[in-house]
């Protein structure tokens, strides 16, 4: 019997070995669950950007540069800690494969302030069409003043699904078919995701809504909103440029201005008494992704209401 147990053994070990998940490290949550819905039990998907942290802010623990060493991926998405971490990153564990998770996507420029600290009118772009710019992700250096917050939009989600994909059952081609039905299953969700989300928000007659950061320009996108930022890359406005933002919110009759829990929400609820609104947060970052869109385009339903 011990001699059968030995045997059995050491026929296992290697498969037991060769059965180890991909270790895969995501930049932010919710790519972090498309990872691991993709993967399966295949994967053993980690985040860098921890729950409650702000993407750029944040400076990774010694841990998780200690994990790195052993994972197989780490998936990009541009966000502004990874400026400064991406070469210590690749130095943890330089046979790591890196994937970008936008390349293929044209990036919208993030939207200056309305108004400037003279209360001139500033240059507001907005693509009406995020898939029609002339901003790809194909370098880091081209980065600076783009939008980083892709997955906001469903339809974008989808197009960074399958690269994930592709890039897993490069890693593990063994399991390709897995990958394949988890994806399908993920797009199907995805679609019905953006089918709501179009229900909710094409017949409301109110299109703008106001943020204190803004990481909702794909959202925007996808259902033809505007996006009325209170900050801009990092900087807060000045006295004036606060004052014309809220004459533009009383103007335009906004009353909820939306605020990301890992923000300082002081300057957002200034907005708010003065426009005798309501700040309310909503979470690009949160890992339950469907869920998350789901209530966040209830809540963007909500205060759009005339």
């Amino acid at each position: 019997m011990r001699k059968f147990l030995l045997l059995w053994l050491s026929l296992s070990l290697p498969a037991l070995a060769l059965a180890e998940p991909l270790r895969v490290f995501a930049s932010v949550l919710p790519i972090q669950t498309f990872v691991q819905k993709i993967g399966g039990e295949h994967v053993d998907a980690r985040v860098m950007v921890r729950a409650g942290f702000s993407p750029h802010t944040y400076d990774p623990t010694p841990q998780q540069i200690s994990a790195l060493a052993g994972a197989a991926l780490y998936v990009r998405t541009g966000v502004p800690f990874e400026k400064a971490w991406m070469e210590r990153i690749r130095a943890a564990n330089p046979g790591m494969a890196l994937l970008d998770a936008r390349a293929g996507i044209s990036l919208r420029e993030v939207e200056a302030h309305d108004h400037d600290e003279d209360g001139h009118e500033a240059e507001h772009r907005q693509a009406a069409d995020p898939h029609q710019g002339e901003h790809h992700a194909h370098g880091e250096e081209r980065e600076q003043g783009l939008d980083p917050h892709v997955w906001t939009s469903p339809r974008l989600a989808i197009h960074m699904a399958g690269r994930i994909r592709d890039k897993l059952s490069e890693l593990a081609p063994e399991h390709a078919a897995a990958f394949t039905r988890h994806h399908a299953a993920l797009v199907a969700e995805l679609e019905a995701l953006d089918a709501e989300l179009h229900r909710l928000l094409d017949p409301l007659p109110s299109r703008k809504f106001m943020v204190f950061h803004p990481a909702w320009g794909y959202f925007a996108d996808r259902y033809h909103l505007t996006q009325v930022a209170i900050e801009h890359e990092g900087k807060a406005p000045g006295a004036r440029g606060l004052a014309a933002l809220i004459d533009q919110a009383k103007q335009e009759k906004i009353r909820v201005v939306f605020v990301q829990p890992q923000f300082d929400r002081r300057q957002a609820q200034q907005v708010a008494r003065a426009i005798n609104g309501a700040v309310v947060a909503v979470d690009p970052l949160a890992a339950d992704y469907i869920a998350n869109m789901r209530a966040v385009g209830r809540q963007f339903s909500q205060a759009l209401q005339p």
